[in-house]
């Protein structure tokens, strides 16, 4: 995770001028303060605009200079560009002012299955910058995000990152919640009964504690051949386990067998 967030951190801004076009991409001289050219460079047709466009035609012209975000080098070392970084002034202004483990305040501004967006404090007007993935929101296992928040509600977050190509700040509610396997760390060794929260091909989750949930593997649930976990068992039914081992650093817990199942 750390080396994905190093990567989205944003670069060093240059000016460039625009010398054409190559298919979608927009071809680039990087000048100096005194104007002279420095290298070539390339804006990939994704980094162009934050806005729908056909062509980066329609946006810039051989000529304009234009400030661009770097991101890297490609083709024989060609340096890539975002124009689209630095699109909105006020934006960006806003995004390199938070800083990965900054608490921000904000709005839940709409909820998907896939996340929830957030209007952050002091975002430019118009805009909605926070993005909360659902791993995020919380430590306990949740089917829809719309169990842990609702659109128009006040949340404290901590910033994971601003992307400044993206015009979207990373955040998250669970870093603010306390982690229950903190608690959780000195059940390993003990046998413990709990639901079956879900089935899986290989394997069932079981509820060991309250936001604990612990993958147990087909092969503990049985010593007889079977194909698939509901074969044997459904959601809903309690099951004895024995904690093998509570993982701090990976954040999981292993079940074992320990006598099947209550089958009640």
């Amino acid at each position: 995770m750390q080396s994905l967030i190093n990567q989205l951190r944003p670069g060093s801004v240059r000016t460039v001028k625009v010398t054409g076009f190559d298919g979608a991409d927009v071809l680039v001289q990087l000048v100096d303060a005194e104007g002279g050219a420095i290298e070539i460079g390339r804006i990939p047709r994704q980094e162009a605009s934050t806005r729908r466009i056909g062509h980066p035609s329609e946006l810039f012209e051989v000529g304009q200079e234009i400030d661009a975000e770097e991101i890297g080098r490609w083709r024989e070392g060609q340096l890539h560009l975002s124009a689209r970084a630095c699109e909105i002034p006020a934006l960006r202004s806003f995004l390199l002012a938070l800083e990965p483990g900054q608490v921000v305040a904000g709005t839940v501004s709409a909820v998907h299955n896939f996340g929830v967006f957030v209007h952050v404090d002091g975002e430019p007007e118009g805009l909605c910058t926070g993005f909360i993935r659902v791993p995020d929101l919380m430590w306990g296992w949740i089917n829809h995000p719309s169990e842990a928040v609702e659109a128009g509600r006040r949340i404290t977050a901590e910033v994971i990152i601003a992307e400044t190509r993206s015009g979207q700040v990373a955040l998250s509610l669970k870093a603010l919640q306390e982690d229950p396997l903190i608690r959780f760390a000195n059940q390993a060794g003990r046998i413990l009964t709990g639901p079956i929260t879900k089935i899986v091909p290989f394997g069932v989750f079981v509820q060991l504690a309250p936001d604990v949930v612990g993958l147990l593997h087909l092969s503990e649930l049985t010593d007889d051949p079977a194909e698939t976990p509901d074969q044997l068992v459904h959601e809903g039914q309690l099951i004895t386990v024995k904690v093998a081992e509570v993982d701090l650093q990976r954040h999981r817990v292993r079940p074992g067998a320990a006598g099947g199942a209550d089958r009640t």
